[in-house]
């Protein structure tokens, strides 16, 4: 049996690494350098999607100027985890845009991620994520990168959990037909991208913790290849790791 195939989850993505220190006021959800994004402003961007977004009954008509979901999806609300990420990600990616100069390289629409997500493309939310992953579009990416073995037994062993590689598949049979172009691509995203923003102060409160971005999942949204945001749940930090099956925003992908 074939492993599924790899799904991009964006053309680049950025990861952070923590620093030491220990910040916890009350009502804050995480931190970036002096930067505080509130629980506060968690809680509005959620009820903001929920307020656009009422749960459809049998018979409603889908509103003008929105399309409808895909048969067999259902509208994908925010849970605070993404918007916690989406925020975090967002501040770093405007700062390190203008620290080093970097310029967007593509447009994401909205209507393009509220079409994905079967949201409203006047959803607060929807407009975050194309501008979050319209800012990351400029952030450099490096060479291809060749994964180390641990990786590649790692990526199999996430894949089987996730359901996305058969069981009885051994670990040379998947490795050979997941270890190409786009794992390499998402390797380098990584690298690349932790480096850039490896100097920032980035402090997320536990309950969100372990907080993995996707730079590269499995078909059905389980992440393949993440980089920790903030602090890790616990002692070991995983690169290749699939901590929860949670829906990510869809965005263009690769190949």
């Amino acid at each position: 049996m074939r492993a599924r195939r790899l799904v991009a989850v964006a053309s680049v993505a950025v990861g952070l690494v923590a620093l030491a220190g220990c910040r916890s006021e009350p009502g804050v959800a995480a931190y970036v350098g002096d930067h505080r994004i509130t629980e506060d402003a968690v809680t509005g961007i959620i009820e903001d999607a929920q307020a656009k977004n009422p749960t459809p009954t049998e018979g409603d008509e889908v509103p003008p100027g929105q399309e409808p979901p895909p048969p067999g999806q259902e509208p994908q609300m925010p849970g605070r985890s993404q918007v916690v990420s989406t925020l975090v990600l967002s501040e770093v990616c405007e700062r390190v845009s203008a620290d080093e100069g970097y310029r967007p390289q593509n447009q994401v629409d909205p209507a393009q991620v509220a079409q994905g997500l079967g949201l409203s493309p006047e959803t607060g939310y929807v407009r975050q994520v194309a501008e979050l992953y319209t800012c990351l579009s400029g952030i450099p990416i490096g060479a291809p990168v060749a994964p180390t073995e641990q990786e590649l037994i790692d990526l199999v062993e996430a894949g089987k959990r996730a359901g996305a590689v058969p069981p009885e598949v051994t670990v040379e049979q998947a490795a050979a037909q997941l270890d190409g172009d786009q794992l390499r691509q998402a390797l380098a995203n990584r690298n690349s991208l932790r480096e850039a923003v490896e100097t920032y102060d980035v402090t997320v409160n536990p309950r969100y913790r372990p907080l993995v971005f996707p730079v590269l999942s499995f078909t059905g949204q389980a992440i393949a290849v993440g980089v920790p945001l903030g602090e890790p749940g616990s002692d070991t930090v995983t690169d290749i790791s699939t901590p929860q099956s949670r829906p990510e925003p869809p965005v263009p992908t690769a190949g």
